[in-house]
């Protein structure tokens, strides 16, 4: 089931017949934080892997079933939530050496566009704010599908990733380790696992 327009060639959108289903899916939606997760997984000590999740997070999906290219997504993530399941570590995370919670209490997604890539599957292109470092991000999702939950909720889901390199947000800090590398791997991946609640 689509949700958004598929890019052709990449200069032109090309829009299919509308599903009623999709126009049934139509609205606003706000994201339910008690059953969604934004994670990162990063690589620790060049062996092994670290996984941590941001606890308080909010946004909206904006879908539009009969012109998918204006459905849009703004999310909003509190620094100071982090949580890697190490009290230290995560103080760590949050000062200076890294987000600096305290100046910058936000990281913040903006979508700019949506494509098709086949199936399920979608790309979100938008701008992610780190530090009040704004890049470009692109992120790969599928459509889980749509419900009415036992509260009379129609809800939407959506679960994906992308990788990134911390450091063009301005999160350099490192260490060597003695047998070479360093303690923290540059590279990171960001996970996505939405529910989100229609509301308008």
């Amino acid at each position: 089931m689509g949700i958004f327009a598929r890019k052709s060639n990449g200069t032109t959108t090309t829009i299919a017949p509308v599903d009623p289903a999709l126009a049934a899916l139509t609205g606003t939606y706000t994201i339910d934080p008690a059953h969604s997760s934004i994670g990162f997984t990063v690589r620790h000590a060049m062996v092994t892997n670290v996984r941590g999740s941001f606890t308080e997070h909010e946004g909206t999906l904006t879908l539009d079933g009969t012109d998918p290219a204006a459905s849009a997504a703004v999310i909003d993530v509190k620094i100071a939530s982090v949580d890697t399941g190490i009290g230290d570590r995560d103080n760590h995370l949050r000062s200076g050496d890294f987000f600096d919670a305290e100046q910058f209490p936000l990281m913040t997604f903006r979508s700019t566009e949506a494509q098709q890539l086949g199936g399920d599957k979608y790309r979100i292109v938008g701008d992610l704010t780190i530090k009040d470092v704004t890049k470009p991000l692109a992120i790969d999702l599928e459509f889980n599908g749509s419900a009415t939950d036992p509260y009379g909720n129609q809800r939407v889901g959506f679960e994906g990733s992308a990788d990134i390199l911390r450091s063009d947000w301005g999160l350099t800090w490192n260490a060597a380790l003695e047998t070479g590398g360093v303690v923290v791997s540059d590279k990171v991946k960001l996970t996505f696992d939405i529910s989100a609640i229609k509301s308008a």
